[in-house]
């Protein structure tokens, strides 16, 4: 059983950028592919980034270019780094281990 526990959300201004972690315990970090989904109000569940056990990294067009994923496997924790942040990426945020295991969830808030 692998738990996970995201960190690092909160309110921010558009333009502006925040970093998620996303620290697991409970199993082989390093073996897992990971991912960051979120989930606005009144919308469905939307992938955002993957990375696998080779640090290759996938994202979704409306984040390619200002969101980064990585990971520490030396820390079991996992990061999203958003940046130039938009009201439209209000949302609560999830990491996802092998798309098996969820976070419980955290909330991003990008207003003015």
């Amino acid at each position: 059983q692998v738990q996970l526990v995201e960190s690092g959300g909160g309110l921010v201004q558009p333009g502006g950028s925040l970093r998620l972690s996303c620290t697991a315990s409970g199993g082989i970090f390093k073996f897992y592919t990971m991912d960051w989904y979120r989930q606005a109000p009144g919308k469905q569940r939307e992938w955002v980034a993957g990375i696998d056990t080779q640090d290759h990294t996938v994202y979704a067009d409306s984040v390619k270019g200002r969101f980064t994923i990585s990971r520490d496997n030396a820390k079991n924790t996992m990061y999203l780094e958003m940046n130039n942040l938009k009201p439209e990426d209000t949302a609560v945020y999830f990491c996802s281990c092998i798309r098996l295991y969820w976070g419980q969830g955290i909330q991003v808030t990008v207003s003015s």
